[in-house]
């Protein structure tokens, strides 16, 4: 199945009694999709690649923007506002010409997560939110496939392998989705630190598809940027976590395109006619507010009933994920006034 050129390519793989000829055709062999082309997917699509996983799926809707270069190193200045999947081909392409890129520039959903998981063999879970997360393992779940599972915040990361011959599940080790929390753009991340983690997911890619070493199924390994510590915490199936169906909350996936900005000029000029809320935390108001009414977004749930308001409402938090979260959950509690989302949040907001 290698080529003269491939063998070149693949000599140091060819030589490892682990690998060999047979386990790097075995990697040709395999379908990967990864989803998300941020921190986490760049150096797992970049060692895929350099590794020979026959075809690679990116599937990403977002466009490169410049706070993203400080960790994902596939970009460059010059692809800033470009689309993510295009541009992390066009450089993966230069790295081995011998693999197949699937791009998909579009936003995983309930519409259509199963139609896409049951054309790979292995989903690299790349993304950087709860409701993603879910959805992900749950339709690796009901396609049979398996989810390497990486995470990251701050300093802290995290490395698993879901749905492996049958063993547990993202489910199984955190059963309820949060309804709160901060992503790394609001909190911060190390730079090199999904670089840490992003390899050792794909290491555990190389691993399942070669069927060599000891899988970290059942294992969450958790790993500290700062002291180096690393802890490997075992887990086991539980029935709770059988899944027959995406659930509906998996929708909220879907919702986010459907969310109506606005821009802080607008909201200037306009102010007097809406309702403004304010959903971050207790520390970040102190830091700096805009005149609003402030529920955090872990107690919208239960506190949400205090919006008494026929106004249209307006939502940020401090880059415009949490809010655009939080106007999800109030679409669901049945809030029907008309709500905005503050474009980019109020990090772009001048003091």
């Amino acid at each position: 199945m290698l080529n003269k050129e491939e063998q070149i390519q693949y000599k140091r793989h060819l030589t490892l009694d682990a690998i060999g000829l047979t386990g790097q055709e075995k990697l040709k062999s395999a379908k990967v999709l990864v989803v998300g082309a941020g921190g986490l997917g760049c150096p797992v699509l970049q060692y895929l690649t350099a590794a020979g996983v026959g075809t690679i799926g990116i599937i990403d809707h977002d466009v490169v923007d410049q706070t993203n270069l400080q960790r994902q190193v596939l970009y460059t200045y010059n692809d800033i506002g470009k689309s993510k999947v295009s541009c992390a081909i066009n450089r993966l392409k230069q790295l081995n010409p011998f693999i197949e890129f699937q791009g998909i520039e579009d936003r995983l959903s309930a519409k259509n997560a199963l139609t896409l998981f049951k054309a790979y063999d292995i989903i690299v879970d790349g993304s950087d939110n709860f409701t993603t997360r879910y959805l992900v393992n749950d339709a690796a779940v009901l396609c049979n496939k398996p989810v390497v599972f990486g995470s990251i915040f701050k300093f802290e990361g995290q490395v698993s392998v879901f749905n492996y011959l049958n063993g547990p599940t993202y489910r199984c080790l955190f059963p309820e989705r949060p309804t709160g929390g901060l992503n790394c753009e609001e909190a911060g991340v190390l730079g090199v630190l999904p670089g840490i983690i992003g390899v050792f997911q794909a290491n555990e890619v190389i691993k399942i598809i070669c069927e060599t070493g000891e899988v970290l199924r059942g294992k969450l390994v958790v790993i500290d940027a700062l002291s180096l510590n690393q802890n490997i915490l075992q887990f086991q199936k539980t029935e709770r976590a059988i899944i027959d169906k995406l659930e509906e909350q998996t929708a909220f996936c879907d919702v986010s395109s459907e969310i109506e900005e606005m821009s802080f000029e607008t909201y200037t000029a306009e102010k007097a006619k809406l309702f403004v809320l304010d959903v971050r935390t207790d520390e970040e108001r102190d830091y700096f507010h805009l005149e609003s009414y402030h529920i955090p977004l872990d107690e919208l749930e239960t506190r949400y009933q205090e919006i008494k308001t026929s106004k249209p409402i307006l939502v940020y938090c401090q880059s415009g994920a949490r809010s655009k979260q939080a106007i999800q959950i109030l679409k669901f509690l049945g809030v029907d006034n008309s709500m905005f989302n503050l474009t980019k949040g109020i990090s772009h907001v001048p003091i």
